[in-house]
């Protein structure tokens, strides 16, 4: 048998590809007779969004030929356990070089283990991190299914998005080559049902590559790079509770507008709320922006749509009613920091979302 190989590399999220198809539901240019999309910043075959990451790990395997043994996944993925953030280092030292930080969430893939420390890689990181503060095996693998992402890419030039999973049904936009939407479910044969501006719509499956996408650490160089940015536009204008400048609140207005535009106005106050929460809680970047571009956060900033958005200057009004009452310090979700579209799990339920 060939030698193990390692069978998914972590960049900008724990990018697993699965499959790359060709054909799409039409193109604006095409009939109808022609006949899938996610990834990540981050596959139909093996249906993500019912499977594990050990499931997806194991698909990876297959298309590439390889034999795991029964606790390979156990000895590659490894997942940050802290609260804050943890230093990772160039030796296994806590004395050494910092090279980088996992947060919490953060997912990576084990290169070596020794002497309680492990040589792991993560996004552009690579480096040692104490085993005290990580998690593997079957706890790595549960933490990863709660917190990681399935996201569809875009591979045909243009691609319909429908109301149902039939290609007679009602068109409600078009969505180009490349955009990425998160995935709801694959249970339909042929279709994937996506978020589209809020709502639940299907699209076919032969075109978009479907990805499950995990958070991953910042390099010493990327997080000087984010701190910089950070730093710019200080037009301060008072909401009450927490004061920031006028661009930075059209930018939570823009991400409440990508993520629930379709939503009651309930729906989109509590979508500004958990950034809002995160920015409070320690666990996060202590910025508005840093909380949004965090590394696998939030789908519109990793795709670039938060930030067309934010150019074209085409924010919903309520939107932006929403992100001044969420700044003003209202929250209607508590001090939760979670939300995802609702597909039966535990938690508060919103509208389409469920806050956690």
């Amino acid at each position: 048998m060939a030698r193990r190989k390692e069978v998914f590399a972590i960049t900008l999220g724990l990018i697993l590809s699965l499959v790359v198809c060709v054909v799409s539901d039409t193109t604006a240019y095409a009939s109808d007779d022609y006949l899938h999309q996610l990834r990540g910043g981050i596959a139909s075959v093996l249906n993500p969004v019912g499977a594990s990451s050990a499931q997806v790990v194991d698909q990876m395997a297959k298309q590439l030929n390889i034999e795991l043994s029964g606790s390979y996944q156990e000895s590659k993925l490894v997942m940050a356990n802290v609260k804050d953030a943890l230093n990772v280092r160039s030796e296994a030292d806590s004395n050494s070089e910092r090279v980088g930080m996992l947060y919490k969430d953060c997912g990576g893939t084990v290169l070596e283990r020794k002497d309680g420390w492990t040589r792991l890689q993560s996004g552009n990181i690579i480096g040692w991190a104490s085993d005290e503060f990580l998690l593997f095996g079957d706890e790595a693998k549960t933490l990863a299914d709660k917190v990681g992402k399935t996201i569809a890419t875009i591979n045909t030039e243009t691609l319909r998005v429908r109301t149902a999973p039939d290609r007679a049904a009602e068109i409600l936009g078009l969505l180009p080559m490349g955009e990425i939407v998160e995935v709801v479910h694959q249970e339909v044969e042929n279709w994937v049902c996506v978020d589209y501006e809020g709502m639940d719509a299907y699209v076919r499956a032969e075109f978009v590559d479907v990805d499950f996408i995990l958070a991953t650490g910042e390099t010493v160089a990327e997080i000087e790079a984010r701190e910089k940015a950070e730093m710019y536009a200080r037009r301060f204008v008072n909401y009450g509770e927490f004061t920031t400048d006028e661009e930075t609140m059209m930018l939570l207005a823009a991400l409440i507008h990508c993520e629930a535009q379709g939503e009651s106005y309930e729906g989109q106050v509590a979508v500004g709320a958990v950034v809002m929460n995160r920015v409070r809680s320690k666990a996060w970047p202590n910025s508005i922006r840093g909380v949004i571009y965090a590394p696998g956060q939030f789908t519109p900033a990793m795709t670039g749509r938060l930030d067309q958005l934010v150019a074209s200057g085409g924010i919903k009004e309520s939107c932006i009613e929403a992100a001044k009452d969420a700044l003003s310090g209202y929250s209607n979700v508590g001090d939760r920091v979670y939300f995802r579209r609702n597909r039966g799990q535990e938690g508060l339920v919103i509208g389409n979302h469920v806050f956690n």
